[in-house]
C-alpha cells in the first residue's frame, strides 16, 4: 500500500469533513467547517488545492466549481500519524506510548474491558 502525502493539522480538519461527506465543493465545505475557523473562502481554497497537489484529494470539474473528494482513506492517514509520532517521540516503541496514555487518561469501564481483551488476544498469540 502506497504511503499518504503528509497532511497538515489545518489540512487535517478539511479532510475530516470530506471522509464524513463527499463529494463536496468549496463552497459546500466552507459552510460545514467549525464556525470558529473563521477561515477566508480563499484560505480554503488554497488548502484544497494543495491537498489536490499532494494527491489527498481528487477534484472533479462541475460546471464553474469542483467536486472534492478523498484519494485516502482516514484510518490509512490516522495508521501514519500514529506510527510517525510514536517513532519520533517513543522511539517506535509501543510500550512507553501505552503507559504514556494509561497514566494521563481515564479509560471508561467498556474501554478497559476491550483493552484486557485485545491484551488477552495478544497473550494467547491470536
Amino acid at each position: 500500500m502506497a504511503k499518504s502525502p503528509r497532511i497538515s493539522e489545518a489540512e487535517w480538519e478539511l479532510m475530516e469533513v470530506l471522509w464524513q461527506r463527499h463529494p463536496l465543493t468549496a463552497t459546500e465545505l466552507i459552510t460545514l467547517l467549525p464556525e470558529e475557523r473563521n477561515w477566508a473562502p480563499n484560505t480554503i481554497r488554497t488548502m484544497l488545492a494543495r491537498l489536490v497537489k499532494k494527491g489527498a484529494l481528487a477534484a472533479e470539474p462541475q460546471g464553474g466549481s469542483y467536486l472534492y473528494t478523498p484519494l485516502v482513506a482516514r484510518d490509512q492517514c490516522v495508521g501514519e500519524e500514529v506510527d510517525s509520532m510514536m517513532e519520533r517521540v517513543f522511539g517506535g516503541s509501543l510500550f512507553p506510548l501505552l503507559m504514556h496514555f494509561a497514566e494521563r487518561r481515564k479509560l471508561k469501564p467498556e474501554q478497559l474491558r476491550k483493552l484486557r481483551n485485545l491484551l488477552k488476544d495478544e497473550e494467547e498469540g491470536k
